[in-house]
C-alpha cells in the first residue's frame, strides 16, 4: 500500500498476561491488518518479584498468530535502554508507540526515548495518567516521560482530559478502548451457569478482573446487605485474582452473613473462563471508587451483558452514550437499589438491540486507522 508505515509498539505483550497485554497484542495484529508493517519489543523483566503482587506475570496462553514479538526490554538496567534505543535506531521505524500505565515505568522509557533518533517519531499511548494509588513521585515521574513524546494518545475521554489539562501544547487523541475480535464466542447462559456450576434459577451479579481497592468491591459485597438486595435470592460472584489480600472480603462476608448468596473464586481467569462468566452473569458490576477506563466494559459490550457502573468519568460515559447499562452513585445503599431495578424492571431485554449498534463504533480496526492517521499529522 501506498502510505504502508513502520510501527513499533513498547509495553507488555506475549508471553505477559493481563489486559494491557492482550491490548498490545491485539492493537498490533490489527496494525498489520491495515497493512503497515508492526513490530513489537516486550520486557524480558517488567517488574521486580518483590513489588508484583499477583501470582504470576506470564500468560499460558500461546502466542498471537502473525506477531513480530521480541522480548528485550529489561525496566530497571539503564544500560538494557541505550541497547534498545541502539536496536529500534536500526530497525528506522516511522512510530514508537510507548505503552504508559504506572509512572515505574517513566524512567525506562525516557531512557530509551531519548536515544532514538529525532527522525522517528514517539507516541504515549496512555492508560493511566494518574495512578488509582497516588504517590508523591508520580508527577514528576509522568513529567519526565511526556518530555520526550511528540504526541499522546489515550483509549478514553475521561484520561485525554486528564492530559490535556497537564499537556495543553502537545497533540493528543482522545480514543476508545475497543472491543477485541478474536473472543470467543458467546454461549447460551444455561451451558454456561453448567459448566460453572452455578445456580440455573437465580438472578448473578458478576464482579470480574483483578481485585485492588480502588475497585470497591467491598461497596458491592456491603450492597447485597441492604434492604433492595438482601431479601432477594441474587447471587454474587466474584471471580479475579487479588492484588490484595482476599481475607478482608472473606470476613466482610461473614461479617454480612453472606457466605450462601456470594461465590468467590480468587484466581485469574484466562479468555475462556471470561466466556463462561460472562455468558452466565446477568449483570456485571462496576462499582469502583476511580477509574481511567476498563478492559471490563468491552468484554460486557461482546459477550452482551449489561453493566452496572459507578458514577465517575472513566466508566459512564460509554454507558450512558451507548444505553447498556445504568450509573450508580458510589454507595452501598444505592448500589443495592440499583442492582434491584436493573435485574426486576424487566429492564434487562431492552439492552440487547443496544449492544447491536455499538459493535462496530468500538472495533479494533476503527482504533487502529485513527491512531495511524493521528500519528500522521505529528
Amino acid at each position: 500500500m501506498k502510505d504502508k508505515k513502520k510501527v513499533l509498539l513498547l509495553g507488555p505483550a506475549h508471553p505477559f498476561r493481563g489486559g494491557i497485554a492482550d491490548t498490545q497484542n491485539y492493537l498490533a495484529q490489527n496494525l498489520n491488518t491495515l497493512g503497515h508493517e508492526t513490530h513489537v519489543y516486550t520486557f524480558t523483566t517488567q517488574y521486580p518479584k518483590l513489588i508484583f503482587p499477583g501470582k504470576t506475570q506470564f500468560s499460558e496462553e500461546n502466542a498471537p498468530d502473525n506477531l513480530d514479538i521480541k522480548r528485550k526490554i529489561h525496566s530497571f538496567n539503564p544500560f538494557n535502554w541505550i541497547e534498545v534505543a541502539r536496536s529500534i535506531n536500526h530497525l528506522k521505524p516511522d512510530y514508537v508507540i510507548f505503552r504508559y500505565w504506572t509512572p515505574l515505568l517513566a524512567p525506562c522509557w525516557y531512557g530509551i526515548a531519548r536515544g532514538i533518533n529525532k527522525n522517528i517519531k514517539k507516541i504515549g499511548l496512555v492508560d493511566n495518567w494518574i495512578p488509582h494509588e497516588i504517590k508523591f513521585w508520580d508527577k514528576a515521574l509522568t513529567r519526565i516521560f511526556s518530555s520526550q513524546m511528540n504526541g499522546f494518545a489515550s483509549l478514553s475521554t475521561a484520561v485525554g482530559d486528564k492530559i490535556s489539562l497537564d499537556k495543553p501544547d502537545l497533540p493528543l487523541w482522545k480514543g476508545f478502548h475497543p472491543i477485541a475480535d478474536k473472543l470467543p464466542q458467546a454461549i447460551s447462559k444455561e451451558k454456561a451457569r453448567k459448566a460453572l456450576s452455578w445456580p440455573k434459577d437465580k438472578k448473578i451479579v458478576l464482579f470480574f478482573g483483578l481485585i485492588r481497592k480502588y475497585k470497591g468491591l467491598g461497596l458491592l459485597i456491603e450492597a447485597f446487605s441492604k434492604a433492595s438486595l438482601n431479601d432477594s435470592k441474587v447471587i454474587l460472584a466474584i471471580v479475579g485474582e487479588a492484588y490484595e489480600s482476599s481475607n478482608k472480603y472473606i470476613k466482610l462476608i461473614q461479617k454480612l452473613n453472606l457466605n450462601k448468596r456470594i461465590i468467590c473464586d480468587f484466581n485469574y481467569a484466562n479468555i475462556n473462563k471470561a466466556c463462561q462468566v460472562f455468558c452466565a452473569a446477568d449483570v456485571i458490576a462496576q462499582t469502583y471508587i476511580s477509574a481511567s477506563q476498563s478492559g471490563v466494559t468491552p468484554l460486557a459490550y461482546h459477550f452482551k451483558t449489561p453493566l452496572l457502573v459507578s458514577d465517575i468519568p472513566g466508566l459512564r460515559t460509554p454507558i450512558l452514550e451507548d444505553k447498556t447499562g445504568i450509573v450508580s452513585e458510589i454507595d452501598p445503599e444505592k448500589i443495592s437499589e440499583n442492582l434491584q431495578k436493573i435485574l426486576f424492571d424487566d429492564t434487562l431485554p431492552n439492552f440487547q438491540d443496544a449492544f447491536q449498534k455499538v459493535r462496530k463504533k468500538y472495533s479494533w480496526k476503527s482504533f487502529g486507522q485513527s491512531l495511524m492517521d493521528f500519528m500522521a499529522k505529528l
